[in-house]
């Protein structure tokens, strides 16, 4: 999912009546800013004496809270102080790349792990944290979520470690949607493709989909690839797999994907329709549409805007559901499973201790989880369970409850796919997953496709 869009990065929460918007892009300067103590510019990765350095996104209310972990850090180690800069999305993804490569980035480098992290890995340019995880901070790696460090790993070494949020993706319903046909949510693929022909006879279409964003319809083959084969099928792709899109289990989902569409599962028109408008959450809260795969971030828009959708206790909620015969464990989830910090390889072993310390010290301590909390977000850590009684409203209480115990309990939580995947391989997929529920290419033309693309 492309980190541009703030509503796609994470969720809204609406905790004690007012929204809190939560987005890792937009709401700063087009340019980096400064913090109070900080240093603005290259900050200087690799020069020995230059101080450790950070770099992170401006928006609300991540900012904020990034901005009280170092000013934490600074206080209690006013002779090895963390400087910062602050920039906007688009300034930060032109920067760091340029900056790492040139041996100039920050000591500490921000990002979503995945693809982005495996380049850094495959030119030298990030610490392999591994045995320091294992040993010196094992009560820190024990205290995240297991699956969080999927996207932090790259064969088999631990290059970054996960922070800040989880985002799964969800399958929202409308109970009054199953009402109307006397229906129980779906429990596997099978009860999918039953209740479409029932939703249409009622004049509801089964599925909301804003298709012409594309993304959105990869979370359905996240989702298909997993459950059908297991996660190992997309990792295979991950890990430069010749042909691993052809693997019988990623045809498989593709055929049952075309299944779907031929069989009038989404709204019609739904290659037109926007996500970044809403518009598909509409479809759902105003009784249009049953159903919607979609990201958690979706929650405090459909709260915000539904009327009494969910105040009302209409918005109903799942993981997606298995499908029969298939490998993949039901526990597993897609979308964002943390942020991820990362150290210079270049950096002095001064600013390395300087970085360690900070990512032991002070992005995952009590008043870290607890402010994640009350801007109605999940931390990627167990003890954020404890947090929750703190959230008084009764459907944001379960909802975040529901969050927390999809991301905890997964047993593999695999990154959107067009974060995990390089650049070139992730526009490939995207313009075929397009032209795949278009229906304009077969299973085995999209596979030949990103086939040719792997490695990239």
């Amino acid at each position: 999912m492309d980190p541009n869009t703030t509503s796609r990065r994470t969720f809204l929460g609406l905790v004690g009546g007012g929204a809190l918007a939560a987005g890792l892009a937009a709401c700063g300067s087009s340019g980096p800013s400064s913090t109070p103590g900080s240093t603005t510019g290259a900050g200087g990765g690799g020069g020995a004496g230059s101080g450790a350095t950070y770099w992170f996104l401006t928006g609300q209310p991540q900012q904020a809270i990034r901005e009280a972990q170092v000013k934490r850090f600074n206080d209690a180690n006013p002779n090895t102080k963390l400087k910062t800069t602050e920039f906007q999305n688009d300034a930060f993804k032109a920067k760091i790349k340029t900056a790492i490569g040139a041996g100039q980035g920050p000591t500490l480098i921000w990002g979503w792990g995945g693809g982005g992290l495996k380049a850094y890995v495959e030119a030298g340019q990030v610490e392999d944290l591994t045995d320091w995880l294992n040993t010196e901070q094992s009560a820190l790696k024990d205290s995240i979520f297991p699956s969080a460090f999927t996207a932090a790993t790259v064969n088999g070494k631990i290059y970054a470690v996960p922070g800040e949020t989880v985002t799964p993706i969800v399958l929202f319903y409308d109970k009054r949607a199953f009402e109307k046909i006397g229906a129980q949510p779906p429990q596997s693929w099978g009860d999918i493709l039953d209740l479409v022909p029932k939703f249409n006879d009622k004049g509801i279409a089964p599925f909301s989909l804003g298709g012409q964003s594309r993304w959105t319809n990869m979370m359905w083959l996240e989702f298909l690839f997993d459950r059908i084969g297991g996660s190992e099928v997309f990792q295979n792709i991950f890990d430069g797999k010749k042909d691993g899109w052809s693997d019988p289990s990623a045809l498989k989902a593709l055929e049952e994907m075309q299944k779907l569409i031929k069989a009038n599962g989404f709204i019609k028109g739904f290659s037109s329709i926007t996500a970044d408008s809403n518009a598909d959450q509409a479809l759902l809260y105003t009784g249009k549409a049953a159903m919607m795969l979609h990201g958690a971030w979706t929650y405090g828009g459909m709260k915000a805007s539904g009327g009494d959708f969910v105040t009302g206790g209409h918005l109903g909620y799942m993981n997606f559901p298995p499908v029969d015969g298939g490998k993949g464990d039901p526990s597993d989830t897609v979308g964002n499973p943390g942020q991820y910090m990362s150290i210079s390889s270049k950096a002095s072993d001064a600013d390395k201790a300087t970085a360690k310390k900070f990512i032991a010290n002070n992005t995952l301590d009590d008043a870290t989880i607890d402010a994640w909390v009350k801007s109605g977000n999940i931390p990627v850590v167990k003890s954020a369970k404890d947090k929750l009684s703190s959230i008084t409203d009764k459907n944001d209480n379960a909802w975040l409850n529901f969050i927390y115990d999809t991301a905890s309990g997964a047993k593999n939580f695999a990154q959107s796919w067009d974060q995990a995947l390089s650049p070139t391989q992730a526009e490939t997929l995207l313009d075929n997953i397009a032209k795949l529920f278009q229906l304009s290419i077969s299973p085995q033309q999209f596979a030949t496709n990103m086939n040719a693309v792997i490695g990239q």
